[in-house]
């Protein structure tokens, strides 16, 4: 639970004893986030036992690519990713339109990942390694002072455009 001064958050209130089979979509939302010119969609979809799965649109695409697909899964079954993959695929195409479809698969996943008890990646075929590369970008940046402090924190890679 989050502390008395913090906002409540719609995790605060899911139910812990999930029952995936009774499992319904009731609402997919978007918000956008961002910061120094960078925006980001948010995909939240909610459910009737109180679960929410979040996702993001990739590639700076439109919220609209994620709005469309509501219609297409009110009252469906998160927990049945494959089937709702292969409803809402159609729609991603190679540009921008694909980040709504992208940002919809990720929130399913996290929906089943819940309601199943166990992180997302084990529904996408499990554990594959303990750690994973990052690198940190420093766009416009000349003096080379962002690039510096990426690496003394602990990036191990940094990209200098």
């Amino acid at each position: 639970m989050s502390a008395p001064h913090d906002s409540p958050r719609p995790e605060d209130h899911a139910r812990t004893a999930a029952r995936p089979s009774e499992l319904r979509i009731t609402d997919l939302r978007t918000a956008t986030v961002g910061w120094e010119g960078w925006h980001f969609t948010i995909v939240r979809i909610d459910t009737n036992q109180g679960l929410s799965g979040y996702g993001e649109v990739r590639d700076l695409a439109s919220k609209h690519y994620a709005l469309m697909l509501k219609s297409r899964l009110l009252g469906e079954n998160p927990c049945n990713l494959d089937r709702l993959f292969r409803k809402i695929k159609q729609f991603g195409h190679h540009g921008r339109q694909g980040g709504g479809v992208s940002g919809v698969e990720m929130a399913l996943m996290d929906l089943a990942g819940k309601a199943y008890g166990v992180p997302a990646y084990v529904l996408a075929g499990g554990k594959f390694r303990d750690r994973v590369r990052m690198y940190c970008d420093t766009p416009n940046e000349p003096t080379g002072e962002r690039w510096a402090t990426s690496l003394r924190i602990g990036w191990n890679a940094v990209l200098r455009s």
